[in-house]
């Protein structure tokens, strides 16, 4: 961080507003009080680690350099690893070894260290309880870090980079004339965040120009049902009427798929892990 700034912590859990993310700040303000604390969020979906890693990794590069604390751990007190990851930006990310941190540090340019928080002197007491290592692991060795009072390589032993865990990628399948793509992310609004981009829906379907007519097959697992939606691939949301569906490349460059001013997921009852297949409707 440039000399005389104030250190930054991003914070993102599944928390909710119950007091727990509260409790992980005055942790962190007791340790650091100089830390400037941004909530990414706190109300990801319960034990959801794939919607924390999206969400983190869409955040962080819009971030200041600095560190940056999630916990979604739905393994806590159990032998997954609380690890601390260096990226090549300059970061570091804090939170369990559930591959929650991986996309996040990939979008800060790779991981080039990381460490197992093993060191029990940053631990905010020595015998920390089994249900909470947001409170008394991770915040406090994130404001350690963050304030300078511990240095990277003094948080515990090394971690082999390719032994941290992962989360399964999903991955968008071009055809003939189609694109197989699954949700990813289902967000507050209801839109739905796909695997792939606008390069991959090109080689599927061509052209994007003209708001190109796209058939959507969707096959949601979770809900046993099929069902086919007629929508437009359009760059904004005014450019249909309220209520029709639109395909369209979203903030962070993921295909999306949404109904103009209204909740797509619910109105089909989509769910993350979804599959879709887009094809040409013209």
């Amino acid at each position: 961080m440039p000399s005389g700034s104030r250190p930054v912590i991003s914070f993102l859990s599944d928390f909710g507003l119950d007091g727990a993310a509260a409790i992980c700040r005055g942790v962190m303000l007791s340790i650091c009080p100089d830390a400037q604390i941004i909530d990414i969020a706190h109300s990801i979906r319960k034990f959801a680690v794939g919607d924390g890693a999206f969400v983190l990794s869409t955040a962080l590069p819009f971030m200041p350099v600095g560190v940056h604390l999630a916990v979604v751990d739905p393994g806590v007190g159990t032998e997954r690893r609380p690890v601390a990851l260096r990226a090549a930006r300059g970061d570091v990310l804090v939170g369990p070894d559930n591959g929650l941190l991986m996309l996040g540090a990939e979008a800060l340019g790779g991981i080039t260290d990381a460490r197992a928080l093993d060191n029990r002197a940053l631990w905010l007491e020595p015998a920390a309880s089994s249900t909470f290592h947001g409170r008394d692991i991770f915040a406090p060795v994130a404001a350690h870090l963050a304030g300078g009072s511990a240095a990277f390589d003094e948080v515990g032993a090394p971690v082999e980079i390719d032994a941290l865990a992962t989360l399964p990628q999903s991955v968008a399948e071009v055809g003939d004339g189609w694109l197989e793509t699954e949700v990813i992310y289902v967000d507050t609004f209801g839109n739905l965040r796909l695997a792939g981009g606008a390069q991959e829906l090109v080689r599927a379907i061509g052209d994007l120009g003209g708001e190109r007519r796209v058939r959507i097959e969707v096959r949601d697992p979770s809900e046993g049902g099929q069902a086919v939606e007629a929508a437009r691939f359009a760059e904004t949301f005014g450019a249909v009427p309220a209520g029709a569906s639109l395909l369209y490349i979203d903030s962070s460059g993921h295909l999306a798929l949404a109904d103009n001013q209204g909740s797509l997921a619910t109105r089909l009852r989509i769910a993350t892990g979804a599959r879709l297949r887009i094809s040409a409707d013209d």
